[in-house]
């Protein structure tokens, strides 16, 4: 799968890094001689799993990274934000948590007051303020074709409800550089967000106190590059961009693991 996927994309990236942003806060500084690299955190969005990372992940490993990606509940915001806060418990030394997609609103809440974590990087991700919520956020620009005629609902629980991506919609709306063989198997497998993920507020963002970066997929009609660069900047992210649809981890691990690596120096 992953040489299809290099093959198909071979020479269509298009990457810029942009200057620093942001304050002095979000500088990078290179990791002295002998000190232990710091551990990866990898953290998927809504309609995917952890897989996502598997190209990304690999690459760091390969450069002797610890890396860990765990689950993502997608049940709402608060509830996800404080499963990902008892995993980073458990975790010492040094950490970089990266995200995609509705992981960015996880990691911006998670990594709040936590010591360890000494970068933030945003895959194509929210990066939301305090009180923002995921679709405001979204429909802020215009662009967008993830909405609810492009989902399934499907209810459990006491009139709790799941949203899952339409299969004649998915590959275009969510993975349209990918192979189509690929993205049946993305949708197959795809995990549920629960709805009310979509509207709740977001709290006191991490990226006020700790450095970020920012990877801004152009060609993302989840959300869109305009909502993207936004964040990033408001964030005084360091930003690099890449020709790449909403999964651009997937599309682009190479240009992925090398901002996160950027991060973790």
């Amino acid at each position: 799968m992953t040489t299809t996927r290099r093959t198909l994309l071979a020479g269509t990236a298009a990457v810029t890094t942009a200057a620093l942003l942001g304050a002095p806060a979000a500088q990078a500084h290179a990791r002295p001689k002998g000190e232990p690299k710091p551990t990866v955190v990898l953290v998927h969005g809504a309609f995917a799993d952890a897989s996502g990372w598997n190209d990304v992940a690999a690459r760091l490993i390969r450069d002797g990274y610890p890396v860990l990606a765990p689950a993502n509940p997608l049940r709402g915001v608060a509830a996800d934000s404080a499963y990902l806060t008892s995993i980073l418990a458990t975790l010492s030394g040094p950490l970089v948590l990266v995200a995609h997609s509705y992981g960015g609103m996880v990691i911006t809440n998670a990594a709040t007051g936590n010591a360890n974590v000494k970068a933030l990087v945003y895959a194509a991700a929210f990066t939301p303020d305090e009180g923002d919520t995921l679709l405001g956020l979204q429909t802020k620009y215009p662009g967008s074709k993830l909405d609810e005629t492009a989902l399934d609902f499907r209810p459990y629980g006491g009139g709790l409800v799941d949203g899952y991506v339409k299969h004649e919609v998915f590959r275009d709306v969510f993975a349209g550089d990918l192979p189509k063989a690929t993205t049946e198997l993305m949708w197959a497998g795809q995990r549920p967000s629960d709805l009310r993920a979509l509207q709740e507020p977001s709290g006191a963002p991490a990226w006020k106190a700790i450095p970020s970066w920012y990877l801004v997929a152009r060609n993302d009609k989840v959300l869109p590059a305009e909502a993207q660069r936004f964040m990033a900047r408001r964030a005084g992210a360091r930003v690099t961009e890449v020709n790449a649809s909403h999964v651009a981890m997937i599309s682009q691990p190479a240009v992925t693991a090398d901002l996160i690596k950027s991060a973790a120096r």
